[in-house]
């Protein structure tokens, strides 16, 4: 059994030692936010944070996270109350098909919170990790420069 916050919440979750975080949050936990990509760490759209830091969640061992918190791209805001970046990717139009954006939203949180009003090379090099296959990447990078602001 780990045990772990999520998204501000007390979860824990009875998978064999060899799930991935992303296997839990997909499966059991009902999270539609990480997506697999690549399952190799090199797309980004798993991406979530663990206490605060962005890390795929494609290949890290569930029991990696006992006693952390994790948030996903749910966990960020609310329909009701988005968070300043989901706000700003809606007004810039930053997203297309969507598979790419929970994983560079909360990388992106993840450079706000350290690097509240970064340039535009500090944004590019942070989302670096993060694919996006239909070539939104300037609207992305504006909508961040935009939530900074």
């Amino acid at each position: 059994m780990t045990r772990f916050t999520l998204n501000g919440s007390p979860v824990s979750v009875d998978l064999p030692d060899d799930a991935t975080l992303l296997h839990a949050l997909r499966g059991p936990l009902e999270l539609n936010g990480p997506k697999f990509g690549c399952g190799a760490e090199a797309c980004g759209c798993c991406h979530v944070l663990l206490d605060g830091k962005s890390v795929p969640s494609c290949t890290l061992p569930l029991t990696a996270v006992e006693g952390c918190r994790v948030t996903t791209v749910e966990g960020l805001g609310t329909a009701e109350a988005p968070h300043a970046l989901q706000t700003a990717f809606l007004d810039e139009q930053a997203g297309q098909c969507g598979w790419c954006l929970p994983g560079i939203l909360v990388s992106a949180s993840a450079l706000l919170e350290t690097t509240p009003h970064p340039d535009e090379a500090t944004v590019r090099a942070a989302l670096d990790p993060h694919l996006c296959r239909c070539g939104s990447h300037n609207r992305i990078v504006s909508a961040v420069m935009r939530a900074a602001a």
